[in-house]
């Protein structure tokens, strides 16, 4: 009985991947994430008709606990998992790194239309409003008190281009 359905297995992985080659690349994609989920779960529900779906569930029982347990320390570690995030994002959309340590992207100045929006202040605010706009800003959102490096670097450029004009 095994040699037949073994034999049945054979003969269908034969003829379906003759069928995916005659088709063309996005239907192909399409097709083989249909057939993977067919496949599943025809697998699932002969393991049911069978009575061995133990072994699945205890399975997935341990992944739950896993991840139940290390979700806490992942989270502990989410700010520092972030920065590493980021790195990888800059590398994979290709943004260097200058001799500052950062990306290009945060190297261009800013306009001074920019900077007032950045700011929040309007065209007549005075040299103190500039001050205490920017002072206000980059208390919140400084990096050592979990603000973006980015943001700090346009607010203080921005404080700079409306004092230097």
């Amino acid at each position: 009985m095994i040699r037949v359905l073994l034999l049945g297995v054979v003969v269908g992985a034969f003829f379906w991947g003759r069928s995916i080659l005659k088709k063309p690349g996005l239907e192909r994609k399409s097709y083989i994430r249909k057939s993977v989920l067919l496949v599943l779960v025809v697998c699932f529900v002969l393991l049911a008709a069978m009575g061995r779906l133990g072994w699945i569930f205890a399975a997935l029982s341990v992944v739950v606990a896993f991840i139940v347990r290390y979700i806490p320390l992942l989270l502990r570690y989410a700010p520092q998992l972030q920065r590493v995030w980021g790195v990888w994002q800059n590398k994979q959309n290709g943004a260097s790194s200058g001799p500052t340590g950062r990306s290009s992207s945060v190297q261009g100045q800013v306009t001074t239309v920019e900077a007032y929006k950045i700011l929040g202040v309007n065209v007549r605010a005075t040299k103190q409003e500039i001050i205490e706009a920017h002072r206000k800003l980059i208390l919140k959102n400084h990096p050592d008190r979990g603000g973006s490096s980015y943001l700090a670097a346009q607010i203080n450029q921005a404080k700079d281009v409306l004092l230097n004009k």
